[in-house]
């Protein structure tokens, strides 16, 4: 579960837990020892996430199933590749919210409309029959999804001045929130489409968002009033001029849609294109401008590794909801006491892992203090992991029935792989960020997560049960050589970052 944080765009103010006199205003109340707000924002990004990891945990066997299962029947490889652009779509899709959020209508309003989005896209997957449904409800809940990620902890971060010790604790539990959701999700629409059909599992991400939503709505004025605020607004002046370049692209989109030149098959790799010459041209961009100083130019330099390696460790990791979908379906031992363990529940692994592990390492870190590896080093480490794990598949070629909890060791190596990685990339993007391009270092940590979740796609159209062993040996052994570049270069990374460890 990527529970990464992002940076707030919006001014801090001081919280209610605080003593702040803002306090009166909530009663006294606290969450957890947190302001009162949080509350509200923990609620929302809950059951956010319980719908997203819950629709996403059916996404792919309902394209693929044949229609006498209830699904589209759709080409197994084809289907996993869209899971996989969808997933790269939602990142992308985080600039667009960004920007709208710091140029036209702010954090708040970009929240609300976002998960209203949201909510609309799974009401369509639920109540829309075949491809039409799948089509409007992937590109509502993408959209959506990536204007949501793009603001939600930018609220969080609002409810804290820039030196609040209880900051970080306070994104910690907001966190928690993430994960509950990715946790049940999968849980609830594995069990109610292995039962009652794929339509009721979209239909419970659904009423998720829509509880989510209810909450946030009777709760919102309880959030600081900065977070109406338009950070950067956008001159009524170019209105026009970004209006027809949005309306043109649009077209453009459909235009090639119609062609076929943009097709479900090519999808993936079209995610992958966007993500890599969007990349080159910020990186370009920043690297050539003179508004940034020396050390700042060698911070952008010493980030491209560490974008290369976002994007190779993701590109194995998403695979958790494209390759080990068809696996879980076809390869796993799911039977318990003559009971069937839902397709979608393995996915449930890592979130729980999450949970149990990362107070761990926040306090392993805490204790190791100054003696604890840089961040180029746990890059490597969290890379060389995730390799680990795919080669963990081969062992269980000759089986014919993989048991569950050799899929749950997997995902553990896979888990200690993220938490190296994970809560540290946006963090470094944010500290590695020229003061003139804050907004356009953080385009470039989701632009890295866009590609390597795309990739996920591309890849599992080259998986199949027959031919396990190459598949999960190569991209496995690719994965630790990748990491072990990252090793090996680690210390000229580290000097480049310029005091930024």
């Amino acid at each position: 579960m990527n529970a990464t944080q992002h940076p707030d765009r919006t001014e801090a103010v001081p919280s209610a837990a605080s003593g702040d006199p803002a306090a009166a205003h909530h009663g006294g109340r606290t969450f957890f020892g947190q302001p009162w707000p949080l509350m509200n924002l923990f609620s929302l990004e809950m059951w956010e996430r319980f719908s997203f990891y819950g629709m996403q945990g059916i996404l792919a066997i309902y394209m693929y199933f044949a229609m006498t299962q209830g699904g589209l029947g759709i080409d197994q490889g084809v289907a996993t590749s869209i899971v996989g652009a969808y997933g790269g779509a939602v990142y992308v899709f985080c600039i667009v919210g960004a920007l709208v959020s710091d140029r036209l209508i702010g954090p708040q309003r970009t929240l609300f409309a976002s998960a209203v989005l949201i909510m609309l896209g799974h009401i369509s997957l639920a109540l829309l029959p075949g491809v039409p449904g799948l089509v409007t409800g992937l590109l509502c809940v993408a959209i959506g999804s990536g204007g949501l990620k793009a603001t939600a902890a930018t609220l969080v971060g609002s409810l804290y001045a820039v030196d609040d010790p209880k900051r970080d604790a306070g994104f910690s539990l907001y966190y928690m929130g993430v994960n509950i959701g990715g946790l049940l999700g999968p849980l609830v629409t594995g069990f109610l489409q292995q039962n009652w059909g794929f339509h009721l599992g979209f239909g419970a991400a659904a009423v998720g968002m829509a509880v989510g939503l209810v909450w946030y709505v009777l709760t919102r004025d309880s959030l600081p009033a900065n977070a109406n605020r338009v950070p950067d607004p956008l001159p009524r002046s170019r209105f026009v001029l970004w209006g027809v370049i949005a309306v043109v692209a649009v077209l453009l989109v459909v235009i090639l849609v119609l062609a076929g030149v943009i097709n479900p098959g090519n999808l993936a790799n079209i995610v992958v294109g966007i993500s890599v010459v969007a990349a080159i041209i910020i990186f370009a961009i920043m690297l050539t401008s003179s508004k940034i100083t020396a050390t700042e130019r060698s911070r952008v330099l010493a980030f491209i590794p560490m974008f290369i390696g976002t994007a190779a460790f993701f590109a194995l990791f998403q695979q958790q909801f494209t390759v080990l979908v068809v696996y879980a379906d076809e390869r796993l031992n799911r039977s318990i006491f003559g009971w069937e363990m839902p397709i979608s529940w393995p996915q449930s692994f890592n979130p729980l892992f999450i949970l149990l592990l990362a107070p761990v390492f926040a306090a392993l870190w805490t204790k190791l203090g100054r003696r604890q590896p840089g961040t180029p080093v746990k890059f490597a480490i969290g890379i060389l992991l995730v390799g680990v794990a795919f080669l963990l598949f081969v062992p269980m070629a000759p089986v014919a029935g993989v048991p569950v909890l050799w899929v749950a060791l997997i995902l553990l190596v896979a888990t200690f792989g993220e938490l190296s990685i994970s809560p540290v990339g946006l963090s470094l993007a944010t500290r590695l960020a020229p003061a003139a391009f804050p907004v356009m270092m953080m385009a470039l940590y989701n632009l890295a997560v866009a590609l390597g979740t795309a990739l996920s796609g591309s890849l599992s159209t080259l998986y199949s049960v027959d031919h396990e062993v190459a598949y999960f040996g190569i991209t496995g052994l690719v994965t630790i050589a990748v990491g072990l570049i990252m090793l090996a270069i680690a210390k000229p990374v580290t000097r480049g970052m310029a005091g930024v460890h």
